[in-house]
């Protein structure tokens, strides 16, 4: 106390100058005017805080403007207490007796409309509503043409609801707001909220209304009631719409003894809770922790604002002492420039006050203490809040405009970074997923086909005994895997469907059913009535007919048993050795000396036909290997051209659906399919020639008696149909007609297929798709072929690969053995190679020196003989004689 009371006694000096020196300016200017008496009228719930705010704002602007005006400004306050009927009355008694030029207050159109019926008058007189609405409009209504409301824009606040809740990703919220007859008149809100929403895929999933804290009889009994329902369903992300201070308080209460203020919740309020957490006790703040709102933004440090709030806090404290902490909200600064506006235009209209001065005046227009489009976004936490940044339509979500009333902490968010750094209810740092598990509330009936014709995608099995549906197959398993990435728990029933895939999208377009799971195409005719969520599976159509031998490819068969590169290292490796071997043996074995003998001994050497006989110990190390690979690529191409001529090559007996259509045959497809409508509409084939075939089994009897002569299915059935019966002499035919693939179908606009196919990704991208569909492949493929049919069909040529460790064996020993012959060829033949390199160096000495002496001497034009030899000594004594 010591410290501030020096600026507290400077501060009251400055304020009594100020208050002297406004007297005497005020005596001044009364002593030149006449003043006039005019009087407004105010409508206010007095029972709320925020009504205790409008009424000290709107005396304050009554009591400014005495001070700098000639006329004299009346303030008539009448207490609704809340309620619609005492509003109305309120109007028509300050109308009727009160004489007023306005009526400004909580008051909306229809009890407006109400009083305007009962009492003339009030169709005259001009009433400002500071009630919020949903549409708000500067224009006059035709039937109240004095009404003008002048309330906050709420589509703005129910857009940054749906901000916030975008910017984390929650697909489901809670909708909590306390319901009275101005907001059962005002239904627009919610629709704006739910549109507001679904452009950030999310839906409201439970509404919970609550009537006004003054007409409940038990106020604990009934939240408790309510908030138990919540707590048996899994949502947690719980929205306050609107709601008095008074009832939020008790809300928070009530969800902190419940549990529903515990970790994985989100709590977020709206500005008329937020603006006033200034004014609210501490005990009140510590239920709210880790809470999220926003509140309006106004320029907090301007002279204007500073002036108003000391003048506010004053005020109040003396006419409400029992309320702490009070500090201007937002709709006391509304109040205060509302009737500060409808004053100085009473003034200028001379106590005749017109629509037209009021469309004149700043009235519904921003100025400095009007709502801006811009709104802080605070987070509760400790004994205070802090804000954490700014939102704007045309922005978004920016840093906050003030300096963080508390320390940075780190934290694990989901947030794209403005709103990282968050205390969420529990103490967590890290963004809530905002559901829990939960056995109750209503589940999803999603349908799956029971008549598909392959159960490998949608099994249906159905126990009598024990009376249990049992349901699975590969669609079953991703759609599971999908519910599992959810960011929210998702209670459903699968509910098997006894008809066409055609007729289960039309019950899910009808909402008999949430949505359908299983292999269902998506296509553009289905579109229009509901939505498909990512295709996890690609699709087509696909033709399979009956296989016929390729005699044309059978002439060169035998040369499919290996592959080109075997064939080519056979062949060279063939040669090298014989080589290595022609050329140890041409020494000591007359039968080897010749090329012819070395070739014809390649041939003979294969098939163990050679008369020639190995004399070299060395070469006959080279050979032995080399015919041990000889005797296993025998046995190996024997073995796999037997398998070739076993199970020829196969083509297709049909190549396109051109040719089905000239021959006029039959076709099969599946019957509760759209295969049916896509062979008559796109290809023209005749109704006649497609014969419906519903179980997988049923197709190889049908090739095999001719009753089809090619059956189309979608591309994963026919994968999955040929790895069943490929070995019964089928095969797909042509090019896969492309389509959209298999997906889930939901009802339209509903936000489950977004987040389904969000979900389906991650599933893909994780490669747990593909292993499900492999698994699929495993278990139920080849099972009606025998194993030697399987191992039939499974052929493929030969490559070196299995030989190659045998190749650099006879590799290896060959090299070797023909360095070693070639050392010991030059060992033998020392002498003779010595005097042939001597030869040969005196060969080129005498040419060197011919060549030299020839060159030396052009210049001279020394005569030289014209024999073909040049004598050395001849050529030496011209040389010294030249000297």
């Amino acid at each position: 106390m010591g410290r501030s009371s020096p600026m507290s006694l400077i501060t009251c000096f400055f304020v009594l100058q100020w208050l002297t020196w406004s007297r005497v300016l005020l005596a001044h200017g009364r002593s030149h005017c006449s003043r006039s008496i005019m009087s407004i009228g105010a409508v206010l719930d007095l029972s709320s805080q925020i009504g205790k705010h409008q009424k000290i704002a709107m005396e304050i602007a009554v009591q400014d403007f005495n001070r700098f005006s000639c006329s004299k400004l009346l303030l008539k306050i009448k207490n609704s207490n809340g309620s619609s009927a005492q509003a109305v009355a309120s109007a028509m008694h300050l109308a009727q007796s009160k004489q007023v030029l306005a009526i400004i207050g909580t008051i909306t159109h229809n009890e407006a409309t109400i009083a305007s019926e009962l009492n003339d008058k009030i169709k005259n007189i001009p009433v400002l509503s500071l009630i919020s609405p949903v549409a708000r409009s500067e224009q006059v209504s035709p039937l109240l043409p004095y009404f003008i409301q002048v309330g906050y824009n709420i589509n703005l606040h129910m857009q940054c609801i749906a901000a916030i809740v975008g910017e984390y990703r929650w697909r489901k919220v809670t909708a909590i707001y306390e319901f009275d007859d101005r907001f059962s008149s005002d239904p627009g809100m919610l629709l704006n909220l739910s549109y507001s929403l679904r452009l950030v895929g999310s839906e409201i999933v439970n509404h919970v209304p609550f009537r006004s804290l003054s007409s409940l009889l038990d106020p604990n009994s009934t939240i408790e009631n309510e908030f138990n329902s919540l707590k048996s369903k899994s949502n947690r992300v719980f929205l306050i719409l609107q709601s008095s201070i008074e009832l939020a308080n008790l809300l928070f209460e009530k969800a902190n003894q419940m549990g529903l203020m515990g970790k994985g919740s989100v709590w977020i309020i709206p500005d008329g809770i937020a603006g006033n957490l200034d004014s609210v006790n501490p005990s009140a703040i510590l239920n709210m922790q880790g809470v999220i709102g926003f509140k309006t933004h106004f320029l907090e440090t301007s002279k204007e604002f500073r002036r108003f709030k000391f003048k506010f806090r004053r005020r109040f404290v003396l006419e409400f002492p029992e309320e702490e902490n009070i500090n201007p909200s937002s709709f006391a600064l509304q109040s205060y420039k509302t009737t500060w506006e409808v004053a100085q235009a009473a003034r200028e209209s001379q106590g005749k006050l017109t629509l037209k001065q009021l469309l004149k005046s700043n009235i519904s227009r921003t100025e400095k203490l009007r709502q801006s489009s811009t709104l802080k976004i605070i987070n509760v936490i400790g004994k205070s809040y802090r804000e954490l940044a700014s939102w704007s339509p045309a922005l978004g979500f920016s840093k906050s405009l003030v300096t963080e009333q508390l320390t940075e902490m780190n934290t694990n968010s989901g947030s794209s970074g403005v709103l990282s750094k968050v205390y969420w209810p529990g103490g967590i740092q890290f963004v809530p997923k905002g559901w829990t598990q939960s056995t109750k509330g209503r589940k999803l009936k999603i349908g799956v086909p029971a008549e598909g014709a392959f159960t490998d995608f949608v099994n249906v099995e159905y126990d009598i005994i024990r009376n249990i549906t049992s349901i699975t197959g590969f669609s079953i398993d991703v759609f599971k895997a999908a519910v599992h990435n959810l960011a929210y728990d998702l209670n459903f029933d699968f509910v098997p469907f006894n008809g066409s895939y055609d007729e289960m999208v039309d019950q899910v377009y009808n909402k008999t059913l949430d949505a359908a799971v299983g292999d269902t195409s998506i296509m553009a005719y289905r579109y229009h009535l509901v939505d498909f969520s990512q295709p996890y599976v690609e699709s087509g159509i696909d033709m399979v007919v009956t296989e016929q031998p390729a005699k044309l490819k059978e002439t060169w068969i035998f040369l499919e048993a290996f592959t080109k590169d075997m064939w080519i290292m056979m062949a060279a490796l063939h040669i090298f050795v014989g080589f290595v071997i022609w050329l140890i043996e041409r020494q000591v074995n007359a039968e080897l000396k010749g090329l012819g003998s070395m070739l014809w001994f390649l041939v003979t050497v294969i098939f163990y036909a050679h008369r020639e006989q190995i004399r070299s110990p060395l070469a006959r190390t080279v050979l032995a290997p080399w015919l041990f690979v000889i005797l296993i690529a025998t046995s190996t191409f024997t073995a796999s051209l037997t398998s070739m001529m076993t199970v020829s090559q196969l083509e297709p007996s049909v190549l396109d659906i051109q040719t089905l259509l000239k021959r006029n045959s039959a076709v099969g497809c599946n019957g509760n399919s759209f295969i049916v409508k896509y062979l008559t509409e796109v290809h023209k084939f005749k109704r006649e020639n497609i014969k419906k075939i519903n179980n997988i089994n049923d197709y190889p009897a049908a090739f095999r008696n001719k009753d089809i002569e090619a059956a189309f299915f979608i591309a994963p059935h026919a994968k999955v149909f040929l790895a069943k019966y490929s070995c019964r002499g089928l095969i797909k035919a042509g090019n896969t007609f492309r389509l959209g693939g298999l997906g889930f179908v939901f009802r339209k606009g509903s936000t489950l297929a977004t987040d389904i196919s969000e979900a389906l990704l991650k599933v893909i991208e994780s490669g747990e798709t593909e292993q499900l569909e492999k698994d699929m492949l495993t278990v139920g493929g080849n099972t009606t072929c025998s194993p030697l049919e399987s191992k039939a069909k499974a052929r493929s040529s030969t490559g070196f690969q299995p030989f190659l460790g045998l190749f650099c064996i006879c590799s290896i020993v060959a090299i070797l053995a023909l360095l070693y012959s070639m050392i010991c060829l030059l060992m033998n033949n020392v002498e003779t190679f010595t005097c042939y390199i001597h030869v040969r160096l005196t060969q080129l000495r005498r040419i060197w020196r011919c060549t030299t002496t020839v060159f030396f001497w052009e210049p001279l034009k020394t005569p030289i003989r014209k024999s073909g030899k040049c004598k050395p000594d001849t050529v030496t004594r011209n040389a010294e004689d030249s000297h």
